[in-house]
């Protein structure tokens, strides 16, 4: 679509802003205060949840579900992909040992039926990501951050304990279990070959000394959530990448360099990876860190698909995607930027996709149109293309070309005037209205000193406990449309039980919300917080708002990533980084570490000699029915 014709429909859209809206009840609901607002958007219908809630859990090291369901450990950090190595408890495995096992740190995960194109609910992909590592248990004796020597083949293992894990799983007698060896397991790294596609990929600001053309990139890394696309592939999400890359020199001749490389926090590595991978030191391969923070697509059922980096979504610290599909074909691909005053973004295809087609669908990432939510204090919502050329993306503000303003899309969506979020994190589109609902985790800097206060989309100063929005859109092409808040966390007049930190968000076929909870350690069962519990999952109607606690996690943990099997009678749920040292036992000194591993957690396994694993749970209803009723 010509730049100059996507501006004339914006405004078009802009200008007739009302007719967008749902009838008369969206005239009223526009001068409305978004409590009102949000009572008029619900509706009486036969009741969701059927399930008693669980109670919060302080500081119990286990998982927790409704009465009437089982939860299983399927997959834990170590276990095997295939036929491989099992798990040593004392973390002892090797770097090439660590390539044939799961990841660390599950997140988000999705479940593809076998065969390809079926329905099936008993035999399937289980696809996840393993976001980041505890350095204080990866290693038998600690990483570089530990008095002890660190080496290539420490930072080999951390290397392969990130990217993704696709398993093979199978109902038998009733009971699921991990198919070994299968064909279709494999593990992505931060060291997998990967294509870069799209408007960014051969351009001079991705090329390195050892890929001179820009097209190939060596793995993926920080992978939060993930989505999946229409025609079967499966999306995962580059998260926080910069805190891979260091620098020791400041690039004096070229501010503007420096000035984009401070908007993405570049410079700062938690990890040690730099001393044996140049890759990761910017002071040697300054455009490295140009070539992470993209979302990475992939076909689970070919493991010999290379994956590819869709550079048209833009870069930033993609959380999670979600798709919706128009009335005309075109898709539209949304996702947002988890940092504080962040934004939330829309990519919409040029072209309709094919349901003839499977990944030949693919390029419908590389051409389309990317844009910003800008949200009004009146309910109205506009979706604000990067195009270059178009609304200050122009070489006077620094930029050279469209795979400029891709590369740099944080900057270019502070020109367009976005509205900065409260950490937007998951995405999730109801499969039955197409409503979008959008969590936003917290941000206790809002308001504070020079900071953005706060305002319609983002309604509390300091804001703790976070939020979820819903969005509605006429059509999933639309470049307007309206938003309202779904729940604010932590409120004691919510229709339910209480919560904090929303993070991780999925609509089920029944229109069930289920919401994940990421409070950080720092604050966790302790002072404001500490009524809230370990962190949890819930399920909520979102025509009557209620909300009740379906399962809480072990101590120290966040609960992350869920998917079920099509006929919704299997859930599969991530479970993150238990053992995490809480500020409150730290107090107590009681901290997890290579010397005491088990000190916080020792879930799941409890073994006397192990330490705590993040590990994906498998929950049925034991009557075999669906789950949430």
């Amino acid at each position: 679509m010509p730049p100059n014709l996507f501006s004339s429909l914006l405004d078009k859209q802009v200008r007739r802003r009302k007719v967008l809206q749902y009838g008369l009840g969206g005239l009223l609901a526009a001068a409305m205060p978004v409590s009102v607002r949000a009572a008029t958007w619900h509706q009486a219908k036969t009741r969701l949840l059927g399930f008693a809630a669980v109670a919060s859990a302080d500081l119990r090291d286990d998982i927790q579900v409704p009465s009437g369901y089982q939860a299983e450990v399927i997959y834990r950090w170590g276990d095997p992909v295939s036929a491989g190595p099992e798990f040593n408890q004392d973390a002892s495995n090797t770097a090439a040992e660590q390539l044939l096992q799961a990841g660390m740190h599950h997140d988000a995960v999705q479940y593809f039926p076998l065969p390809k194109g079926s329905t099936n609910s008993d035999h399937g992909l289980l696809v996840m990501n393993h976001e980041y590592l505890d350095l204080d248990l990866i290693h038998i004796d600690g990483s570089h951050i530990h008095a002890t020597p660190y080496s290539s083949e420490k930072m080999i293992k951390e290397q392969h304990a990130h990217g993704v894990s696709l398993i093979e799983v199978k109902k038998k007698n009733h009971d699921w279990q991990i198919v070994r060896p299968s064909a279709y397991a494999r593990r992505l790294t931060a060291n997998t070959p990967m294509h870069l596609s799209g408007p960014v990929a051969g351009h001079e600001l991705v090329r390195t000394i050892d890929d001179p053309d820009g097209r190939v990139v060596l793995g993926t890394l920080n992978n939060c959530a993930n989505g999946k696309t229409p025609w079967g592939t499966y999306l995962a999400c580059e998260e926080n990448f910069q805190y891979y890359f260091v620098r020791n020199k400041m690039i004096e001749k070229a501010p503007r360099i420096e000035r984009r490389w401070q908007r993405y926090d570049l410079g700062f590595s938690y990890y040690g990876w730099h001393q044996f991978d140049k890759r990761f030191d910017l002071d040697k391969v300054p455009n490295e860190a140009n070539r992470f923070g993209w979302v990475v697509e992939f076909d689970p059922y070919d493991p010999e698909h290379i994956p590819i980096k869709r550079t048209a979504l833009g870069r930033f610290c993609h959380e999670n995607v979600a798709h919706k599909v128009g009335r005309d074909g075109r898709v539209a691909f949304y996702s947002g930027d988890d940092a504080q005053f962040e934004y939330i973004y829309k990519f919409v295809t040029r072209e309709a996709w094919d349901g003839s087609q499977g990944v030949e669908n693919g390029h419908l990432l590389d051409e389309g149109v990317l844009t910003v939510a800008r949200f009004d204090d009146n309910g109205q919502m506009q979706w604000l293309p990067l195009i270059f050329g178009e609304l200050g993306l122009t070489p006077d503000n620094g930029f050279q070309d469209q795979a400029d303003v891709l590369v740099h899309a944080r900057t270019a969506a502070d020109i367009l005037g976005a509205t900065k979020m409260d950490r937007p994190e998951w995405i999730t589109v109801h499969p039955h209205s197409g409503d979008v609902f959008v969590s936003l985790t917290n941000n206790n800097q809002r308001g504070v000193d020079a900071q953005p206060d706060k305002d319609g989309a983002n309604p509390r100063n300091q804001n703790h406990f976070g939020h979820i929005l819903k969005l509605r859109e006429t059509d999933a092409t639309a470049l307007a449309g309206q938003w309202q808040v779904f729940v604010l966390a932590g409120e004691s007049d919510s229709k339910g039980e209480i919560f904090a930190c929303p993070d991780g968000l999925y609509v089920d076929e029944r229109g069930v919300l289920w919401i994940q909870t990421d409070v950080s350690s720092s604050a966790l069962n302790q002072g404001k917080f500490k009524r809230f519990g370990n962190n949890q999952m819930l399920a909520a109607d979102p025509t009557t708002g209620e909300i009740r606690r379906f399962l809480t996690g072990p101590v120290g943990c966040e609960v992350t990533g869920v998917a079920m099997t099509p006929d919704m009678k299997t859930m599969w749920v991530n479970i993150q980084h238990p053992g995490e040292t809480l500020s409150l036992l730290k107090n107590q000194g009681l901290k997890t570490s290579p010397e005491t591993p088990r000190a916080v957690s020792n879930w799941p396994d409890h073994h006397p000699e192990g330490r705590p694993r993040s590990a994906t749970v498998l929950i049925t209803k034991k009557d075999g029915g669906i789950i949430g009723t």
